[in-house]
């Protein structure tokens, strides 16, 4: 299997990984054949991305495809964003064999949920909701705001379990090592 030079420099030296406290959309998505999975994380101002950062667990495709994606993203505007598809993002990377052009439309459609979840969230806060009260709070994901009404140990919507967080007892991915509420670190010794 034959990788191009920059598919190599962006697995080797991946730009923007990890994860955006208070990012403003969060989006997830794997592939149940081969494991990869793909989180983004995306800070809006002014409908552009200003920050983007990522999570990838896969194969050296995968990852560049991520570093790549999230490169092409920074800076533009919400619609332009949305316009990446897993060609353009295989052309930038100078091509990819053809048995890993999946991993760019898993690139693609982790940032596509990313700026949909950011969406979703603008709509919920422009309704006059009341503010959720501590307990009602533990009824809805962290990471896409999706209720967990009769779920609290895993979201429907981004297909997570959860998890209790030992420091501020609200749901967090199960097994993360930060917290989305409190950002306690969990210590490994």
């Amino acid at each position: 299997m034959i990788y191009s030079e920059k598919v190599m420099e962006h697995f080797q030296n991946p730009r923007n990984v990890g994860v955006l406290k208070n990012a403003d959309g969060v989006g997830q998505v794997g592939n149940p054949v081969c494991g990869d999975m793909m989180t983004f994380y995306i800070k809006v101002e002014d409908n552009r991305i200003a920050d983007v950062r990522f999570q990838t667990f896969g194969c050296g495709a995968a990852i560049a495809v991520s570093s790549m994606v999230s490169e092409m993203a920074l800076g533009k505007t919400l619609e332009e964003a949305m316009e990446i598809s897993n060609k353009s993002v295989a052309e930038e990377l100078g091509g990819l064999p053809k048995n890993k052009l999946h991993c760019s439309n898993l690139g693609a459609d982790a940032l596509h949920k990313a700026i949909e979840n950011y969406k979703k969230r603008q709509k919920a806060t422009k309704k006059d909701q009341p503010a959720k009260s501590a307990d009602k709070a533990k009824c809805y994901c962290p990471y896409c705001e999706g209720s967990l009404e009769g779920m609290e140990g895993f979201c429907k919507e981004c297909q997570i379990e959860l998890e209790e967080c030992g420091e501020c007892g609200m749901p967090k991915r199960k097994g993360a090592k930060e917290c989305p509420h409190c950002g306690k670190t969990k210590v490994i010794v």
